[in-house]
C-alpha cells in the first residue's frame, strides 16, 4: 500500500491535521521540555539557605481551674483526636517527655502532676544573638516556651514582650553565632508573585508550603493592614515567616481564613515592615506604645457621605468622642468627619486608626474635618493609647442606624440649660416619640436631634421649620445623639 499525497490537492483539514502533530511533537523534544521546567519557581536552594533560620516553638501551661472538659482539658472532637494520635501529637492535657536537659523532678507531686496544655507554632530568627519572632497568640498564656532549632538544639526561651495588637511577640535564647533571617522589603512586594512559608503545621516541623500573593493592605485588623496569600497555612504554622524569591522576610504567617478550622486557600501574614516597627519597641522597653484621640470612628456610606454634602463616602466618620481625651479637647464633635489626619488622606476609618496608632504621644497635628457642610481645620496633641481596660465604652464600635419607612413621626422637646450643661451641649432637642418612619429608622424616646441636613438644631420651633423644608426632599439627613454616640439617621419622607 502506498500513499500518494502529491498525486492530489491537500484539504484544509489535513494541513491543520499535520500542523497540530508537529506542535506536539516539537513540544515532546528534551530541550523544550526543560525549557518549560525551568520557567516553574525552584524552591530548594531558598530552603536551604532560609530554613536553618526558621525554629519549631512549642508551649505548656498549667490549666487553671474553670477550664472546660475532664480534668480541666478541653474539649476535642473524636475525628481530630485520631489524626493526632495516628501522627503522634500529644492531646492537649498529656504529658511528653521533657525536652533534652530538662529531665524534670521525677516523684514530685501537686503542680508538677497537673494537666498542661501544649502548643506548638513556629518562629524564626531575627539576629545571630539569639532573638525570635513570632505570633503573640503562639506564647498567650505559657507559662514555658521551648524552640527547637533544625539541628534539633532546644532552648527554654524567654518572652521578652508581646503585642497583642499587633500579634508580634519576641522570644530571646541564650545561643550565639546561629542563622538569621534577611528582611526584605514588603513595599517591593506585588500581587502575583511566588511566596513561600516554612513551619510546623500541625507539629511537623520544617514543612515548605508555597504559592502567591493573593493581595496586599487587606483590611483584617484595626492597626495592620494583612498580605493575602494562597500559601497552606495550618494550625502550628503561626509565627513562620513568609519568604519572597529573594528569601527575604516580607511577613509572618498569622491568619487563616477556614470554615472547617483548616487551610481552605486564604492565609494572612503581618508585613514584615510593620511587626520589625513592633519587635524594635517590644526590645527596647518591652512593651509598645501607640497613640491615641479618643474616638469611636465609623466607615461613611454612600447615601450619608450625599445627605450631608460630602458627595464620595471617603473619611471617617466620629460616632463618639471621650470626654476629656486628646480629641475632645481640640474640637471634635460626634458627627464630624475626618478628611485628613496629619496630612494624611484618611479614605476609612481603620485608616484613621492606624495613622493615629503610628503617631508618638505628644505629637501636635493637624485635622481636617467636614462638619455640617464645611471643612474646618483643628490641632490636636495625640495622647498614649491605654491598656484595653482602662478605655471606655466610648470606643465601642456602633452599628449604623439604617433608615427607610414611609412617613415622618417625631415629637420633640426643648432641652434646659442645665440640661445642655451636663449633656455638654449648645444646641439641640429632644425626642419625645417616634412612630412611623422615625421608628422604623431606629429613632427612640430619649434620642437627642442635633443638626437637620447640616443645620444645627437651637430649638423646638427651628426644628420644626427645618422639618417643613426637608419633607419635599428624597432623604432627611438626622444627626442623632443616644448617650454619648453620635450617628445619621436618613428618614424617606413619603410623596
Amino acid at each position: 500500500m502506498q500513499f500518494k499525497f502529491a498525486s492530489r490537492p491537500l484539504r484544509l483539514s489535513s494541513l491543520i491535521f499535520s500542523a497540530a502533530v508537529l506542535s506536539l511533537s516539537l513540544s515532546l523534544l528534551p530541550g523544550q521540555s526543560h525549557a518549560q521546567a525551568r520557567d516553574l519557581p525552584d524552591f530548594t536552594e531558598l530552603v536551604e539557605r532560609v530554613g536553618p533560620a526558621v525554629v519549631n516553638i512549642r508551649t505548656s501551661e498549667r490549666v487553671r481551674s474553670g477550664s472546660n472538659g475532664a480534668n480541666g482539658v478541653p474539649e476535642i472532637d473524636e475525628q481530630m483526636q485520631e489524626f493526632l494520635r495516628r501522627f503522634g501529637i500529644p492531646l492537649p492535657g498529656q504529658r511528653r517527655a521533657p525536652p533534652r536537659g530538662d529531665r524534670g523532678n521525677e516523684g514530685s507531686t501537686g503542680d508538677d502532676q497537673a494537666p498542661q496544655r501544649r502548643g506548638v507554632g513556629s518562629g524564626f530568627i531575627l539576629s545571630a544573638d539569639g532573638y525570635v519572632m513570632t505570633n503573640a497568640h503562639v506564647v498567650s498564656g505559657a507559662d514555658e516556651v521551648w524552640v527547637t532549632l533544625t539541628d534539633k538544639r532546644e532552648f527554654k526561651a524567654k518572652l521578652i514582650g508581646s503585642d497583642r495588637r499587633s500579634d508580634v511577640a519576641v522570644l530571646k535564647i541564650e545561643a550565639s553565632g546561629l542563622p538569621s533571617v534577611k528582611i526584605g522589603d514588603v513595599g517591593r512586594l506585588k500581587v502575583g508573585e511566588w511566596v513561600m512559608a516554612i513551619g510546623s503545621p500541625f507539629g511537623f516541623d520544617n514543612t515548605v508550603t508555597a504559592g502567591i500573593v493573593s493581595a496586599k493592605a487587606r483590611d483584617t485588623g484595626d492597626f495592620l493592614p494583612l498580605i493575602q496569600t494562597d500559601v497552606a497555612i495550618n494550625p502550628g504554622n503561626s509565627g513562620g515567616p513568609l519568604l519572597n524569591m529573594r528569601g527575604e522576610v516580607v511577613g509572618i504567617n498569622s491568619q487563616i481564613y477556614s470554615q472547617s478550622g483548616g487551610f481552605m486557600g486564604i492565609s494572612f501574614a503581618i508585613p514584615i515592615d510593620e511587626a520589625v516597627r513592633v519587635s524594635d519597641q517590644l526590645r527596647g522597653g518591652g512593651r509598645v506604645v501607640r497613640g491615641y484621640i479618643g474616638v469611636a470612628p465609623d466607615d461613611l456610606s454612600k447615601e450619608v457621605a450625599e445627605s450631608i454634602g460630602l458627595g464620595k463616602p471617603s473619611g471617617a466618620l466620629i460616632r463618639s468622642v471621650t470626654s476629656g481625651g486628646a480629641a475632645d479637647k481640640s474640637g471634635i464633635e460626634g458627627g464630624d468627619v475626618i478628611t485628613k489626619f496629619d496630612g494624611k488622606a484618611i479614605e476609612k476609618a481603620s485608616d484613621l486608626r492606624r495613622v493615629v496608632a503610628g503617631l508618638k504621644p505628644g505629637a501636635k497635628v493637624t485635622v481636617q474635618v467636614f462638619r455640617r457642610g464645611a471643612l474646618k481645620e483643628l490641632t490636636l496633641t495625640v495622647a498614649e493609647m491605654p491598656d484595653d481596660a482602662q478605655r471606655g465604652a466610648a470606643e465601642s464600635e456602633a452599628k449604623p442606624i439604617a433608615g427607610a419607612a414611609a412617613a415622618v413621626g417625631l415629637q420633640v422637646s426643648e432641652l434646659t440649660d442645665a440640661q445642655k450643661r451636663d449633656l455638654k451641649l449648645r444646641n439641640g432637642v429632644r425626642i419625645d416619640a417616634a412612630t412611623g418612619i422615625a421608628a422604623r429608622a431606629g429613632l427612640r424616646e430619649g434620642d437627642l436631634i442635633l443638626a437637620v441636613d447640616n443645620t444645627e438644631v437651637s430649638s423646638v420651633k427651628q426644628f420644626q421649620t427645618l422639618m417643613s423644608k426637608a419633607e419635599k426632599a428624597k432623604l432627611i439627613n438626622l444627626m442623632v445623639r443616644r448617650d454619648d454616640v453620635v450617628s445619621f439617621v436618613l428618614l424617606r419622607p413619603a410623596h
